[in-house]
């Protein structure tokens, strides 16, 4: 029974707190972070020198993976079976691992579903021969050792790596309140890198990057970073690298994907190309298929139309809208040489890991050192003996202590002694004395080496420097991702179409529903709507053109209106094609972009834009007009090169004709006062711009008022020019309440406001 006594009193707040931290601590040191000198969290190292003690190496037969598994659980690493398999089968896939550390034999998952390995009863594994820069020096006196959990055998702190494997092979992981996402590199490059510094150790920090141009990850594919983003994440410690896919024509008519980002998928990027088909967002895609095998991981096929359609601007579409072109996150944190986590540039993770090998090398030579010396003195015992070989005999015949006989008669220390005592026969030849004689040659003058390399200034080093460059030669390769600069894809307004131009007339109903169909053989009268939806805008014009809209918040969107919902259909709404909160539509238009528009709003203001202005990648839109509080827009309407004058129309039955001279052509804006609307009457909805158009000399127009029209002639409108800002004349009574303004040129018929863009 326990007394009160026995009980430590906590309180709950501290308690939790001191568990919490512990527990922290625990996840981030012992889980979740790669340590800077070998690369590995502490299950990857378990497995991997646990293989080494089963001498699973690279020479040795594959054994079966529940071995390896249950060797670690049983004296490293008492956790689930399932966490540490997975930890295993990770180190042995060539599509996450730059470098993997384990050779497997049977289903050890796939690039297109990483996790779909096989059970550790059916796999079997070996080490690979790169394994062996992480453990061949393990036992040579170069790291330091820790009990294992259980404190029945010791495993390596860390693994003497001889390549800064931290950054070839990379990682992930997420602790608490902290993650790490390092991405794998080219061994050629970060060791030249290392080997710089190693040599130059007052060179600035930018100088690695004449070695090491970006990461390389086990696909290929393509960085698109330029070189300034990529050295500014690497100071940082932290970014993002964009990754895009690598892919060619063949046949004429089929692109083939050959390599894709980084951790993604190919049968989540045939579906994504599918849902596009689906969407009708690739009409120029006639089949997809996935023609990956073993000898070709990568082979994603999209069979074209036919050999006219623009292949670079059908995968910018693509890269925009699919994974074939992604971001991978990078943050450089490690558990440094001090046990501490940090997130370091990349020039001081190669400081540190060198430092680290430095440490290994002087420990190697220290340990070696002191085994030389140890069998030095050993020689020198036995050589002893063959100058008094006849009395050392003799002592040890006659003697009841030999031992401590030839103590009391040559000045021999005890291990000399042991030496000489366990010596056989056959050892006491001339030819034995020899080769002894040889071995004690060879043994000076690796202690001169060792020496040398502990005391001689830059002789460590260069030691170091010439161990890598010897690794290098044996697993350094070329680099697999291209670092190529490109500016990041954006998805296109319009789908990349087939380079075919033809008629095409869009409808958008006022509830924004849009769809399309090809020529302009349908009338607006034959059309359907949801219930309580109308017409709002029917278009004509030609496939490669762009479908404009300017809501009535002043923001403009533009999208292809090919591959739009077919016209049998009730269409889709345009908030699937444009983000955007306001879906008021002001005016809609079909554009090539080299047009002249007229922008106009109810108070009065107005200015031209260009077609092209009003064009945007974005889906957001850009903004165009810029509206005084309770504004609104007018339909814009197309400025030919023949027109001259601008007609306005107000509510108050007053007309207001300018010349185009004095309407500024903006980019964007307010634009100026064209004619002037008292404010209070437009607060109170008295007056307002209703109607604008533009008009040549020589065109009549005509004011609709109701059912009836009122024609004005060239020689009576031109009475009604004044300078902007003015509030214009009133028209006849009778016509006071304008329902429309049209055009009528000599020779043609009219024109109208309603439809600026018909026809």
């Amino acid at each position: 029974m326990y007394s009160s006594d026995d009980i430590e009193k906590k309180g709950i707040g501290a308690f939790a707190e001191k568990s919490y931290l512990d527990y922290s601590m625990y996840v981030v040191l012992d889980r979740a972070l790669p340590a800077i000198a070998d690369g590995l969290k502490p299950v990857q190292r378990r497995i991997i020198y646990s293989m080494s003690l089963l001498r699973l190496d690279a020479s040795a037969k594959h054994k079966k993976s529940s071995r390896t598994v249950g060797y670690v659980l049983g004296s490293f690493h008492p956790h689930g079976e399932l966490a540490c398999y997975e930890a295993m089968v990770l180190m042995a896939q060539d599509f996450s691992y730059r470098y993997p550390l384990i050779n497997g034999q049977g289903n050890w998952g796939s690039v297109d579903d990483p996790k779909s390995f096989a059970a550790s009863r059916y796999t079997e594994a070996k080490l690979t021969a790169y394994a062996s820069v992480l453990l061949s020096e393990v036992h040579a006196g170069t790291v330091d050792w820790k009990l294992n959990f259980d404190g029945t055998t010791e495993e390596p702190c860390s693994l003497p790596a001889r390549l800064p494997n931290v950054l070839l092979n990379g990682g992930m992981g997420i602790a608490v309140g902290m993650t790490t996402d390092i991405p794998p590199h080219n061994a050629r490059e970060v060791g030249a890198a290392c080997v710089h510094l190693l040599e130059n150790p007052t060179a600035p920090p930018s100088s690695i990057y004449d070695f090491i141009k970006g990461p390389d990850y086990p696909g290929g594919a393509e960085c698109i970073n330029s070189q300034s983003e990529i050295q500014s994440v690497y100071d940082a410690g932290q970014g993002a690298f964009t990754l895009r896919s690598v892919y060619r024509v063949e046949s004429g008519n089929q692109v083939v994907v050959s390599a894709l980002p980084y951790r993604v998928s190919p049968s989540r990027v045939l579906e994504q190309i599918a849902e596009q088909m689906h969407k009708k967002q690739l009409p120029m895609v006639v089949d997809l298929r996935d023609e990956s095998d073993y000898e070709t991981p990568i082979r994603i096929v999209m069979v074209l139309k036919n050999t006219r359609v623009d292949v670079d601007a059908l995968m910018q579409h693509l890269f925009s809208v699919t994974d074939l072109e992604k971001s991978d996150k990078v943050m450089l944190n490690v558990i440094d040489l001090d046990r501490s986590p940090r997130v370091l540039p990349l020039h001081r993770i190669l400081q540190q890991w060198n430092i680290f090998r430095k440490g290994v090398v002087t420990n190697r030579t220290k340990a070696r050192l002191k085994k030389v010396e140890a069998r030095l003195h050993t020689l020198e015992g036995l050589l002893l003996i063959f100058d008094f070989i006849d009395e050392v005999i003799a002592i040890i015949r006659r003697s009841d202590d030999p031992k401590a006989a030839l103590l009391k008669r040559f000045s021999l220390s005890e291990s000399q002694v042991e030496s000489i005592l366990e010596i056989k026969l056959r050892q006491l030849a001339k030819i034995a004395e020899q080769a002894l004689l040889d071995e004690q040659k060879r043994l000076l003058e690796e202690q001169d080496t060792l020496n040398a390399i502990l005391q001689k200034p830059g002789e460590l080093e260069r030691t170091v420097v010439r161990e890598i460059k010897a690794c290098l030669d044996t697993y350094g390769d070329d680099r697999r991702t291209a670092i190529v600069s490109r500016d990041k894809a954006m998805r296109f307004v319009a789908p990349p179409m087939v380079r075919t131009v033809e008629d095409i007339t869009v409808v958008l109903s006022k509830h924004g529903w849009v769809r399309a169909g090809k020529g302009h053989g349908f009338s607006a009268e034959s059309l359907s709507f949801r219930t309580g939806d109308e017409l709002g805008f029917f278009i004509r014009g030609r496939s490669d053109s762009q479908l404009v809209l300017l809501n009535a918040s002043g923001r403009c969107f533009s999208l292809s209106p090919v591959g739009l919902p077919s016209m049998r259909a009730q269409g889709e709404p345009v908030t699937k094609y444009i983000d955007t909160q306001d879906t008021s539509v002001a005016s809609a238009y079909l554009s090539k972009g080299d047009d002249k528009l007229l922008i106009m709003t109810a108070l009065g203001n107005g200015f031209i834009a260009s077609g092209g202005d009003c064009i945007t990648k974005n889906r957001s839109g850009k903004a165009l007009v810029s509206l005084a509080s309770g504004d609104r827009l007018l339909p814009v309407q197309f400025i030919q090169k023949n027109h001259t004058h601008l007609v306005i129309a107000t509510q108050s039955g007053r007309v207001v004709i300018v010349s185009l001279e004095e309407v500024p052509i903006l980019k964007k804006g307010k634009g100026v006062r064209l004619c002037h609307i008292y404010p209070k009457d437009f607060a109170d909805a008295l007056d307002a711009c209703v109607f604008s158009l533009a008009i040549s000399t020589d065109d009549a127009l005509i004011l609709e008022s109701g059912r009836r029209k009122f024609t004005l002639k060239p020689s009576v409108w031109k009475s009604y020019i004044i300078a902007r800002a003015k509030r214009g004349q009133f028209v006849p009574q009778g016509f006071r309440k304008i329902s429309g303004l049209s055009v009528v040129s000599p020779g043609a018929s009219a024109s109208a406001m309603k439809a600026p863009n018909a026809d």
